[in-house]
């Protein structure tokens, strides 16, 4: 009993971090494909409860609230699309040319943090912390790159106060959504959390979007050429 259980535990972690279903059949020794596809059943399952237990904390640039137009996890890329939002590295994006590419194609540069589009919610808190260190430490070190960057150069790449306060303004406001949670939600809440931090670093290490930040971004795509750095996305 103690054998069957530690043999099914390896092969939900399996199907829950991503692997694919015929390596993992092969893994198993399975000789009927659907025994498989029962660990992806549960996988799916985990995911979908996930997302109805985050779908209420979802909260716009703003802060406020914003329920997603279908709250239960479709599973589907063609579905997915069909819901009209797409992840990014702080939440997700609902802009429809960049839900068509994958979050591939922002129209705005990737300005996350100033556009309506963007949606974020606690789950999301590592990666919003992360970036607000980032900005922190951005802006000293170039505070004193003088005179190794001309003055226009510098205002460039310094973070804007604007976009460090809204940042912070998420962070505290996702905190605030966990915290007035009683005592049986907010459990069921950070296991969500847990829940969809693995599903997205499965997807994030299959995929290898190469994005990891509005900022760089916005560096990668005006180093592409003077026409390109010149423009100011809204």
């Amino acid at each position: 009993m103690i054998a069957y259980a530690f043999r099914h535990s390896y092969a939900q972690r399996h199907a829950d971090n991503g692997t694919p279903v015929d390596v993992l059949a092969e893994l198993m020794g399975h000789a009927n494909m659907n025994t498989t596809r029962g660990y992806y059943t549960v996988r799916d399952a985990r995911k979908r409860r996930a997302l109805e237990a985050l779908a209420p904390l979802q909260i716009d640039r703003h802060g406020n609230q914003r329920r997603p137009v279908v709250e239960q996890l479709l599973e589907s890329e063609r579905l997915r699309r069909q819901v009209g939002q797409t992840a990014v590295p702080m939440g997700h994006c609902s802009e429809p040319s960049n839900v068509k590419a994958g979050g591939q194609a922002c129209p705005y540069r990737y300005q996350c943090l100033g556009c309506e589009h963007f949606r974020t919610d606690p789950a999301s808190q590592p990666e919003l912390r992360d970036y607000l260190h980032k900005l922190l430490t951005d802006r000293e070190r170039l505070a004193g790159a003088v005179p190794a960057l001309a003055d226009w150069a510098r205002r460039e790449a310094t973070p804007s106060e604007q976009e460090i306060s809204a940042v912070r303004a998420l962070i505290r406001r996702n905190d605030e959504l966990v915290g007035e949670l009683d005592r049986a939600e907010r459990a069921a809440v950070l296991e969500a959390i847990a829940v969809t931090r693995r599903v997205r670093h499965s997807s994030r290490r299959r995929c290898r979007r190469g994005f990891g930040s509005p900022r760089a971004n916005h560096a990668r795509r005006s180093a592409r050429g003077p026409a390109t750095a010149s423009r100011r996305g809204s």
